[in-house]
């Protein structure tokens, strides 16, 4: 899988678990703060929907990769996508 399909589940998982608009959520926009607006509690969400999505853990990555979708993505690719 690369990253492009990566990002593109991973875009499902947000809309479907945390009911995030399709049409706001592009790969470059913050998930936090001034994008999103996702919170500490969305984050444990996201971690769990990829631990069980890629068949890794995510458990005390730090905060970087949770930027956007495409810093995700790339972290899934790195270190979790068979």
């Amino acid at each position: 899988m690369n990253e492009q399909e990566i990002a593109t589940k991973i875009k499902e998982l947000l809309c479907s678990n945390l009911g995030i608009d399709a049409d706001a959520l592009t790969d470059d926009i913050p998930l936090f703060s001034d994008g999103i607006g996702l919170d500490s509690i969305d984050s444990l969400e996201i971690i769990a929907a990829i631990d069980e999505t890629f068949g890794g853990s995510m458990t005390g990555v730090g905060k970087e990769p949770f930027y956007n979708v495409k810093s995700l993505a790339a972290y899934v690719a790195a270190h979790m996508a068979n």
